[in-house]
């Protein structure tokens, strides 16, 4: 396919997200099905214009002055990818399957820029009315921070220290004809690997060797910086009782060398599945899985028992934009008020588990107050035997909020994850 097709494919796959609501993701996949001449890189480029035209959605629409997903898919190439408004126009010319041809307003607007004008949700590419939650946190810099979630993500991966060290993953991911290029450390997870984003490629890491053998999981920095902060260490007992795939749960026994205890839970047990396989392929030991019981508690004989209690509370996911751009536009009030419900919930399941002297650990993948310092006081007010612990000395270049930290794409390079420790008297 050429680009113009390409431009062509992407405007009808968000063409039919305006009438079918469903992940953007299931849109491009249902596309592909029903045509079979796309090759594996047309794949790959339809995909990033999709993705590319929803993460700079309403910037895009400003400067171009149409709300459509041809402007979406226009302005993405232009200012989000970089492409001139030149090659654009002439990806059109000779491609019966390329767009209808520029027209004399569209040629302006994509020859100038008039974002400077641009209100800060516009300019940020969040919803308008999360301006005062963002205001709340971000101040004056919230275009900015919204503009980094809008941007790509890379693949973070965290080197399993139970079987290697990051520096034989970097040597065996290097080997790889799959990389673009080289990966490299994470800035400031001790573990972590970073392979860039790059436009039209997808590094396909289940395939590989080393993932195969179990030395790496796909998680992201600021996951794997969250699973630290928890202070976890070998011998201890813990609960994870939102584990639900069990990405931090593995961290976690990484962190403990498998010795001690880790109580995996999730009050949706079908989230649970993947986590035995993940667990064998780790070769994690100090796993025992918990899964939701209908007639008694399946977790009542850890109260008052636990040194650390880990809660990855229910969100609306606001911090991983970058990765599912499209679900921004699809979060409504209702779904963040029920996000709040869920939220105390997992914290009065989680304060009888911890011993007198532990702690519990509040993590959330949201850059909005309310799921954060906003959800952590309003638990404190009412389990007074805890008390937030200060967690300056992290020294990571993030957001020191009133209780917890706050970590951005902008600040510190990951996704947008809230950490916040509260010790029990």
């Amino acid at each position: 396919m050429r680009n113009g097709a390409r431009q062509q494919a992407a405007i009808e796959i968000l063409t039919s997200l305006e009438t079918q609501r469903q992940p953007a993701a299931d849109a491009v996949k249902a596309w592909m099905l029903t045509h079979r001449f796309a090759g594996s890189k047309d794949r790959a480029e339809i995909g990033d214009l999709v993705f590319g035209a929803l993460r700079w959605k309403q910037s895009s629409a400003w400067r171009m002055g149409e709300d459509t997903p041809r402007a979406w898919v226009w302005g993405a190439l232009r200012w989000g990818f970089g492409q001139s408004a030149q090659w654009i126009e002439d990806s059109l010319t000779d491609d019966p399957h390329a767009p209808a041809p520029m027209t004399d307003a569209e040629r302006a607007a994509l020859s100038g820029d008039n974002i400077a004008n641009a209100p800060a949700h516009v300019r940020g590419d969040f919803p308008e009315w999360l301006d005062t939650s963002l205001t709340r946190i971000f101040g004056d810099a919230r275009a900015e921070e919204g503009a980094a979630l809008a941007a790509p993500a890379p693949l973070d991966l965290r080197a399993n220290t139970l079987k290697t060290d990051r520096e034989k993953l970097v040597a065996a991911l290097a080997e790889s004809p799959k990389l673009k290029g080289p990966p490299e450390f994470t800035p400031h997870a001790p573990d972590g690997v970073r392979i860039p984003w790059s436009q039209g490629r997808t590094f396909p890491w289940a395939t590989e060797q080393s993932f195969v053998r179990g030395w790496f999981e796909v998680q992201d920095e600021g996951s794997q910086i969250a699973a630290r902060i928890s202070g976890a260490q070998p011998g201890m007992q813990i609960a994870d009782i939102c584990a639900g795939g069990g990405g931090k749960t593995l961290a976690l026994a990484a962190l403990m060398q498998n010795k001690g205890q880790i109580f995996a839970h999730d009050i949706d047990g079908r989230r649970l599945a993947p986590l035995k396989e993940r667990l064998d392929r780790a070769g994690v030991r100090n796993v025992q899985i918990r899964a939701p019981m209908r007639t008694k508690d399946a977790l009542a004989d850890l109260r008052d028992r636990m040194d650390i209690v880990f809660v990855d509370a229910p969100c609306t996911g606001s911090g991983t934009w970058r990765r599912s751009p499209d679900s921004k536009w699809r979060l409504r009030p209702n779904a963040l008020a029920k996000r709040l419900e869920e939220q105390q919930e997992a914290l009065a399941l989680a304060a009888p588990l911890v011993k007198a002297g532990g702690r519990l650990i509040y993590v959330t993948c949201s850059v909005l107050p309310e799921e954060n310092e906003d959800a952590v006081a309003a638990f404190l007010a009412s389990y007074v035997q805890f008390t937030p612990v200060g967690l300056e000395p992290v020294g990571l270049p993030a957001y020191e909020r009133s209780i917890g930290v706050q970590m951005t794409p902008r600040k510190t390079g990951c996704d947008g994850f809230y950490v916040a420790v509260l010790q029990r008297a």
